[in-house]
C-alpha cells in the first residue's frame, strides 16, 4: 500500500490515512496480520517515523508524524491543548436546529473511569431529506453534513457527542444507530464511518511558520455526499 503524503519538511511528515489502517501497533487489532500506518511510511521513505497523535482506525484524514524524537518532543504535548486546530467533517442522521452549537458534555477516559471536560464545536454545512425510509416510523430521512472542532481530545469524542446529542454518525458500529447503518449498507452500499479529519494546523515549533495541512475527502465518503444530494464545497 502507497500512502498519499500531503504533507513533507525537515521535521515532520502528514499522510493521509485511508479508513482502516491502524496508526501503530495495539492490543486491540485483532487482524492475523495488521498493517500500520507508522511502519507503512516509515518502509515508504526509508527512515523512521514517530507518531504526534492517532486518529481511529475506520477514520480517514490528516495524520501527522515527527521525522525525530527531538521534534516529536517539541509538538506532541500541544496535541493536549487548543494550539493544534484540527477539523474533521462527518455525515449524521437528522438535522440540528442550529447552524454552529458547542457540546459540552464530560466523558469517560478510556470509555470508562472518571469523568474529563469535554467540548466540541460543530458547524451545520448542510442538510438534506430524502424520499426514503430509513425507519418505519417516517416516510423520508434527514440527513446533515457538519465540521466539527474539538476543544479536546478525549477518545472517540466526536462520536460521542454526537451520539448524546442523538445525531449519531453514519456507520458509527460503537457508538451509531444500528437501523441507519444498515439502511446506508443496504442502500448505498455504504459500510464506512463517515467521519474524516479534514484539516490540521499549528504553529511550527522549530520554523515558526502556520502550517496548514488538507486532506481530501476519500471516494467512499464523496459517493454519500452525492447520493444525499449534500452541498459541499472544498
Amino acid at each position: 500500500m502507497l500512502l498519499e503524503i500531503i504533507f513533507e519538511d525537515a521535521d515532520y511528515i502528514a499522510i493521509n490515512k485511508p479508513a482502516g489502517l491502524l496508526v501503530h501497533k495495539t492490543k486491540l487489532a485483532k487482524d492475523e496480520e495488521p498493517i500500520f500506518a507508522m511502519q507503512l511510511l516509515r518502509d515508504q521513505i526509508g527512515q523512521w517515523v514517530y507518531p504526534l497523535h492517532r486518529i481511529d482506525r475506520p477514520t480517514s484524514g490528516v495524520l501527522l508524524f515527527a521525522k525525530s524524537p527531538e521534534a516529536a518532543a517539541l509538538l506532541q504535548p500541544k496535541f493536549a491543548t487548543t494550539e493544534i486546530r484540527k477539523a474533521y467533517l462527518t455525515i449524521v442522521r437528522g438535522i440540528p436546529k442550529e447552524d454552529h452549537f458547542l457540546i459540552d458534555h464530560p466523558l469517560k477516559k478510556e470509555l470508562d473511569g472518571e469523568l474529563q471536560e469535554c467540548k466540541t464545536e460543530f458547524w451545520k454545512l448542510s442538510e438534506t431529506e430524502i424520499p426514503f425510509a430509513s425507519t418505519p416510523r417516517y416516510p423520508t430521512s434527514r440527513y446533515a453534513l457538519l465540521k466539527a472542532y474539538p476543544h479536546t481530545g478525549r477518545m472517540h469524542q466526536i462520536r460521542r457527542h454526537l451520539a448524546h446529542a442523538r445525531h449519531y454518525i453514519i456507520g458509527d458500529s460503537t457508538h451509531g444507530e444500528n437501523k441507519q447503518n444498515r439502511f446506508f449498507r443496504e442502500t448505498f452500499g455504504s459500510y464506512n464511518l463517515l467521519l474524516h479529519a479534514a484539516s490540521l494546523e499549528f504553529d511550527h515549533p522549530i520554523t515558526n511558520e502556520v502550517v496548514t495541512i488538507k486532506a481530501e475527502l476519500p471516494e467512499h465518503f464523496k459517493k454519500i455526499i452525492e447520493y444525499l444530494k449534500l452541498d459541499y464545497f472544498n
